[in-house]
Order: C-alpha cells, then structure tokens, then sequence
C-alpha cells in the first residue's frame, strides 16, 4: 500500500489519464493489426509447410 506525502494535483491526475487512455489506445490498435494481419501469415505459413511436405515426400520416395 502506497502512502502519499501530498495527493496528486489535478494537472498530475489529468497527465496520469492522459497516459492511460493513450497506453490502452496502443495496445488496443496493436492487438486490432495483429488480428487483421494474421490471415496472410497463416497462408503463408501453411504453403510453406506444404512446400517442405512436398519436398520431403520427393527426396524420401525417390
């Protein structure tokens, strides 16, 4: 538990806020792009899966 000398000013409380909403703001488009963006990336992910699959079954039925 913190105990305060003095409390906060409203100018201080205002920055605290102030720094809060932008914080939950960064994350909030942060976790939205990574959401958005994840599509390609599985896409991507799963051909080249499937293009090593293939090779493996090429070098291993020869």
């Amino acid at each position: 538990m913190v105990v305060w000398s003095y409390p906060p000013t409203a100018r201080q409380l205002a920055a605290t806020a102030t720094v809060f909403v932008i914080g939950a703001s960064l994350i909030s488009v942060g976790a939205y792009l990574s959401y958005a963006n994840i599509a390609p990336q599985q896409a991507h992910a799963k051909a080249r899966s499937e293009a090593i699959k293939k090779q493996l079954r090429k070098i291993l039925d020869d």
